[in-house]
C-alpha cells in the first residue's frame, strides 16, 4: 500500500546532486559542445553617486582585438532606449522613477550602468571596459534619510523633496486615542540598509536562433515568465519567440526578484545583433553596487495604552530609502506599514510613511521585506509598554493577541496585494505558551541570577509576527502521466533551495496514488509552464502547492474515467495505489489496470511503435459508434490548472533568545533560540524547519553585524566580503528548538501557509529584547532604539548611556 506522503519529512530529492557538485547555475551553462563560440560581456559602472554625464568616448575600444560590440545609451533605440519597467504602479507613487539600461544624462549612484561591452572572453572585455573614458559633471549626492529628508539636494531634479511616495492609511482615530489614554510614550526607531548577497550573483546567457527567428535565455531570476514578457516588450518580439529558463539558482532572497535587469536586456540583443551566444556574469563587487540592497528606514512611534498595557492608539511615521530608483514599487514600505501589527489588534492604528530618493543602490524586497522593520518597530513597543507598567513582557503581548474565536480578523487597512488585510487563521496565545515552555521563560530569573553569581551577565528576549504569504495573482501547473508509468510535472515559479522537486512531488504522490520517485518536477521553464509570476513573498508552497494539487486531480480524474471504461466499473469503486487502478478492496482480484496502461489508452493511435501501444490503436479500442477523442476530451492523460486566491494567508511565529553579553567588550554571545511557527498545514516538516534554520541565520547576521556603509559622497565603503560581515557558524545557533502549530487556512485546498521568510522576520526586534534586557541590571534604563546592533555600538552605547545618567 502507498504511503500518505503529504505532513512527511521526506528526504530531499535535489540534495544529492548539489552534494556531489552537480547543479547546474547560468555560468555553467554552455550552448553547444565546448561553449567555445561563446562571447562575453562586461559593463562599464559609474564611479560617482551623482553627476551629469558630458562625453564617453569608446575610440580606444573600438580597435581592440577581440572586441565585437560597444554600446552606450546613444547606440539603443526603441523600447530599449526607454527607461526599464516600473513594475508595480501604485497611486502612491506619484514620483516613480527607473533607471535606463545604459545610462542616459546622468548617473545616480555609484554602479549604475553607462557602457556595455562584448568580446571573446571576459579578460578582453574588462581591459575594454577599462579603455572607455567618460567625462563628468559632478552633482552633490543626496545619501541617507536625513540627507533626503532636508532635500538641500535633489536625486532628481523632478522630485519635489525627493519624496517619490507618501502613503496614509488609519483605522479609527489613533491621535484622538492616544490623547485620551492613561499611558502615553514615544519612539524613535532606525533600522539600517542591508542586502541579499546570495552566493550567486546575477547572470544571463542568451542565443538567438535565425533559422526560426527565436530568442533563448537563461538568467538566474526568481520570475522566468516576468523576463520573458520584459524581453518581449522591449526587443519587439512575440511572446511565443521568447524562451526563458532558469537552471539552478545559487540563492535569490528577493534581489532577483526585481526584472529585468540591464543586462537581461542588454545580453539577448547583443546575442541577436551578433547571431552569437552571449554570457555575462556578474562579479561579487558589481553585486555589492549594483543590485538592491533594503531595510534602510527611520520610524517615530506614538503610543497610548491602559493599565494592563492594551493599546488603545498606535500612531507610526517612517521614512523609506528607496534608494536611486523605484522599479518594484511601494511593496516594501506598504508591507512594513500593514505588517507592523502582527498578532495584535490597536484600539485604533494610523500609519504614515514617505517613500526617499537618494544616490544609492536601489531598493527591492530582500528577504522579509519590509516585515523585519514592522516587527522591530512594534516588538520595541511592546517592550517599552512592559517596561514602562512594570510587567512582563508576554503578559503585555498577550492582552493584546487577537483571539482564536475572533478569526477571520480585519485589520482594516490595504495589504500590499491590494487586499484587505484580513488575517485568516491563527492561536496566538497557545503560540505564546509553548515558545514560553520552549525557551523556559519561566525558569529564566534562576538561570540569570545563577549566570550572575558566575560574573555572567544574561538576557532573555522574544519577538512575535504575523506575515502575509501567498499573495496572487496565480500560479498555474500540468501534470503528465506519460506512458511510462513516470509523471512529469511543471510549474513555471523558480527554485532556489526551497526543495520545490520534493514537496510538489510530495502532493501528486499522494494525489494520484504513485510512488514518490516516479514524480519528476520542473520549475522555471517557460518552454514548459509559459503562464505564471514568480517566486517570492513565500509564496510557492500555497500557490504552486495549490495548483500542482489541482493539476493532479484532474489527471487523476482522467485516470478513473479511463480505466473505469476499461475495467468495466464504476468510478467510484476505483482507487489508485502504487500506480495501479484496481477495484477498492480487491487489489489482487485481477480487476486492475496499471498507469502505464492507461495513459497508452488515453491517446488513441493509427500507428503502434511497440506492443503497448498496440492496445491504443483503431481495431484494438474505442466504440465504432463514437469518435475516437469525445468532443468535450483530449489525447493524453494531462492535467492542467492554475490556482488563484482571493486574498494573502497568514502565517504567524515567534521567536526567543536567550544571550550573553560580556560586560568588559559587549561581546554578544547566543546562549539558546526558540522558535515557534504557525504556517498551516506542513507538507514538509524537515524542510519548513530547514527554511526556519536558514531564516534564523539570516537574520542573526541582519541584527548583529551586516549593513550597507555609505560614506557621504555615496560610495559604498565595504563592498566586498572582506568588510561585509556575516555570521560564520560560530556565531549562530548551535541548535534551533523548533515547534509547529498548525492552524489550516481556509483560503486553499492544502490549507498552508508559506514559511520561507519566517525565519528573519524577527530577528531584530528578539535581540534587541534580549540584549536590552541583559544589559538592564548594570544599565538600567538603557533603551536599544537602532539594528543591527554589534559589540562596538553596544560598548559605545553603554558609555553613553552612562555619562547620561550622571
Amino acid at each position: 500500500m502507498s504511503t500518505r506522503l503529504f505532513g512527511e519529512s521526506v528526504q530531499r530529492v535535489e540534495d544529492q546532486r548539489f552534494l556531489r557538485g552537480e547543479g547546474r547555475y547560468v555560468d555553467d551553462v554552455l550552448v553547444g559542445t565546448t561553449g567555445r563560440d561563446m562571447l562575453h560581456a562586461a559593463v562599464l559602472r559609474s564611479p560617482h553617486a551623482h553627476a551629469r554625464i558630458v562625453d564617453i568616448d569608446v575610440s580606444g575600444v573600438l580597435d581592440l582585438d577581440g572586441v565585437h560590440l560597444v554600446w552606450t545609451h546613444d547606440d539603443l533605440d526603441g523600447p530599449m532606449a526607454e527607461p526599464l519597467p516600473l513594475l508595480i504602479p501604485h497611486p502612491s507613487l506619484t514620483h516613480g522613477r527607473t533607471q535606463y539600461a545604459l545610462a542616459k544624462d546622468e548617473v545616480n549612484y555609484v554602479g549604475e550602468a553607462i557602457a556595455f561591452v562584448v568580446a571573446d572572453d571576459r579578460y578582453v572585455a574588462e581591459d575594454a571596459v577599462g579603455r572607455i573614458r567618460v567625462q563628468y559633471e559632478f552633482l552633490p549626492p543626496v545619501v541617507g534619510i536625513a540627507a533626503a529628508r532636508a532635500a538641500e539636494h535633489l536625486v532628481h531634479d523632478d522630485v519635489p523633496g525627493n519624496v517619490g511616495a507618501r502613503l496614509e492609511q488609519e483605522n479609527g482615530d489613533a491621535r484622538a486615542a492616544i490623547a485620551a489614554a492613561p499611558h502615553t510614550l514615544s519612539l524613535d526607531l532606525t533600522v539600517e540598509r542591508s542586502a541579499s548577497t546570495p552566493l550567486e550573483g546575477r547572470g544571463t546567457v542568451a542565443r538567438w536562433d535565425p533559422d526560426i527567428g527565436r530568442l533563448t535565455v537563461w538568467t538566474s531570476t526568481q520570475t522566468s515568465t516576468g523576463v520573458r514578457a520584459a524581453l518581449a516588450a522591449k526587443l519587439g518580439l512575440d511572446l511565443g519567440r521568447v524562451d526563458v529558463v532558469t537552471p539552478d539558482v545559487g540563492g535569490g532572497f528577493g534581489v532577483k526578484i526585481n526584472h529585468p535587469w540591464p543586462e537581461e536586456l542588454l545580453v539577448p540583443a547583443a546575442a541577436r545583433l551578433l547571431g552569437r551566444v552571449v554570457k555575462f556574469t556578474e562579479d561579487r563587487r558589481e553585486h555589492f553596487i549594483s543590485s538592491a540592497h533594503e531595510r534602510g528606514q527611520v520610524h517615530h512611534v506614538e503610543v497610548g495604552f491602559d493599565d494592563e498595557g492594551r493599546v488603545l492608539g498606535l500612531n507610526v511615521e517612517f521614512w523609506h530609502d528607496h534608494g536611486a530608483y523605484t522599479p518594484y514599487g511601494l511593496i516594501t514600505p506598504i508591507v512594513t506599514s500593514t505588517q507592523l501589527l502582527g498578532p495584535y489588534k490597536p484600539g485604533a492604528y494610523r500609519v504614515v510613511f514617505e517613500s526617499l530618493y537618494t544616490n544609492t543602490v536601489m531598493v527591492t524586497p530582500y528577504r522579509g521585506a519590509g516585515r523585519p522593520q514592522g516587527c522591530f518597530v512594534m516588538e520595541r513597543t511592546m517592550d517599552a509598554i512592559a517596561a514602562a507598567l512594570g510587567k512582563d513582557r508576554t503578559e503585555v503581548r498577550a492582552v493584546n493577541f487577537i483571539q482564536p474565536d475572533e478569526f477571520p480578523y480585519d485589520q482594516g487597512l490595504i495589504f500590499q496585494d491590494g487586499r484587505e488585510l484580513e488575517y485568516d487563521s491563527g492561536d496566538y496565545p497557545a503560540s505564546l505558551q509553548r515558545l514560553k515552555d520552549l525557551v523556559g521563560w519561566d525558569d529564566f530569573p534562576k538561570l540569570r541570577e545563577e549566570m550572575a553569581r558566575e560574573g555572567r551577565t544574561v538576557g532573555i528576549g522574544l519577538a512575535c509576527y504575523v506575515e502575509g504569504t501567498g499573495v496572487g495573482p496565480y500560479e498555474g501547473a500540468h501534470v503528465h502521466i506519460e506512458t511510462s508509468g513516470k509523471v512529469k510535472v511543471a510549474t513555471g515559479l523558480t527554485t532556489q533551495g526551497q526543495g520545490h522537486a520534493t514537496v510538489f512531488a510530495q502532493v501528486v504522490a499522494d494525489v494520484l496514488g504513485v510512488p514518490f520517485e516516479d514524480v519528476d518536477v520542473v520549475t522555471g521553464d517557460t518552454r514548459r509552464m509559459p503562464y505564471a509570476v514568480g517566486t517570492f513573498a513565500s509564496r510557492s508552497a500555497v500557490m504552486s502547492g495549490s495548483a500542482v494539487h489541482l493539476a493532479a486531480l484532474r489527471a487523476r480524474e482522467k485516470v478513473l474515467r479511463i480505466a473505469a471504461d476499461a475495467l468495466e466499473a464504476s468510478e467510484e469503486d476505483l482507487e489508485i495505489v502504487d500506480g495501479v487502478v484496481s477495484v477498492k478492496g480487491a487489489p489482487g482480484s485481477g480487476a486492475s489496470i496499471d498507469l502505464r496502461t492507461v495513459a497508452v489508452l488515453s491517446n488513441p493511435l493509427r500507428y503502434a511503435f511497440d506492443e503497448a501501444s498496440q492496445a491504443a490503436t483503431q481495431f484494438s479500442v474505442g466504440d465504432p459508434g463514437k469518435p475516437p477523442v469525445a468532443e468535450d476530451d483530449e489525447p493524453g492523460l494531462e492535467g492542467r490548472d492554475f490556482y488563484s486566491p482571493q486574498r494573502s494567508t497568514y502565517a504567524s511565529g515567534m521567536h526567543a533568545v536567550i544571550v550573553e553579553t560580556d560586560p568588559e567588550t559587549a561581546e554578544i554571545k547566543i546562549l539558546k533560540y526558540a522558535v515557534v511557527h504557525d504556517c498551516g498545514r506542513l507538507i514538509n516538516p524537515m524542510i519548513v524547519e530547514g527554511q526556519i534554520q536558514g531564516g534564523v541565520a539570516q537574520g542573526v547576521g541582519g541584527a548583529l553585524y551586516e549593513r550597507m556603509a555609505y560614506d557621504e559622497s555615496g560610495q559604498l565603503l565595504n563592498a566586498s566580503f572582506m568588510d561585509f560581515l556575516m555570521p560564520y557558524v560560530t556565531e549562530v545557533p548551535e541548535r534551533i528548538d523548533i515547534d509547529h502549530l498548525e492552524t489550516p487556512s481556509p483560503l486553499n485546498p492544502l490549507g498552508v501557509k508559506g514559511a520561507g521568510e519566517a525565519g528573519v522576520i524577527p530577528s531584530a526586534a528578539v535581540f534587541a529584547s534580549a540584549i536590552e534586557d541583559a544589559e538592564g541590571p548594570s544599565h538600567p534604563g538603557l533603551v536599544i532604539t537602532a539594528m543591527p546592533i554589534s559589540p562596538s555600538e553596544l560598548f559605545h552605547l553603554r558609555q553613553v548611556h552612562t555619562e547620561e545618567s550622571r
